[in-house]
C-alpha cells in the first residue's frame, strides 16, 4: 500500500535515500564509538569506557529512529553492512595508540561531519521536497549531536 502523507512520491524517495545516508553515517559512528568502548587504554580507562558506553548508547537510539523514519515514509531501512559502507560519508579509523584522548578527537571529527551533513538537509527536506517532518526530525538529530559533539570537545580542553 502507497503511503499517502500528503508529500509526492518522488520527494519521499529522494528523503528516504538520504535518510538511508544518514543511517549509514550512524551505523560507521556507532562502530567507531564501540570501538573506543572496547579498547581505550590509559589511566582514565573506567571514566572513559563508561563515557564511550554512554555515547554509543544514544547512537543506538538514532539509529532505531532514522530507521523507522524510512519506514515512516513508505521505504525500506538499509540493513547491510556492505549498504552502509557504499552510502556513508565517514571512514573507519584504525589506530596504533589506544588512548582516549585519540579516541575522542576522530569521534568528534565524526560528530561534526554528521552535523554539518545534516545542517545542509533541513532546508532541503523542507523547501525542496516539502517534508517539514523530517526536517524537524533531523534538526532534532542535529541536536543531539551538537551535544554529543560538546562533550566530546569538554574531555578535549
Amino acid at each position: 500500500m502507497d503511503t499517502q502523507i500528503g508529500i509526492k512520491p518522488e520527494n519521499l524517495t529522494a528523503v528516504a535515500h538520504e535518510l538511508n545516508k544518514l543511517l549509514a553515517d550512524e551505523h560507521v559512528l556507532y562502530i567507531l564509538t564501540r570501538n573506543a568502548h572496547w579498547n581505550v587504554e590509559g589511566p582514565d580507562f573506567l571514566t572513559k569506557h563508561r563515557f564511550f558506553e554512554e555515547q554509543y548508547g544514544q547512537i543506538e537510539t538514532i539509529i532505531d529512529d532514522v530507521a523507522e523514519r524510512i519506514r515512516t515514509l513508505g521505504h525500506y531501512a538499509e540493513a547491510t553492512l556492505a549498504g552502509f559502507l557504499k552510502l556513508t560519508h565517514l571512514t573507519e579509523a584504525s589506530r596504533e595508540k589506544n588512548d582516549s584522548t585519540g579516541f575522542m578527537r576522530s569521534l568528534l571529527e565524526a560528530h561534526e561531519a554528521i552535523i554539518i551533513h545534516i545542517r545542509g538537509s533541513i532546508n532541503r527536506f523542507a523547501n525542496e521536497y516539502h517534508d517539514l517532518g523530517t526536517s524537524d526530525f533531523i534538526t532534532g538529530l542535529m541536536e543531539t549531536h551538537e551535544k554529543m559533539a560538546w562533550m566530546l570537545r569538554a574531555h578535549l580542553r
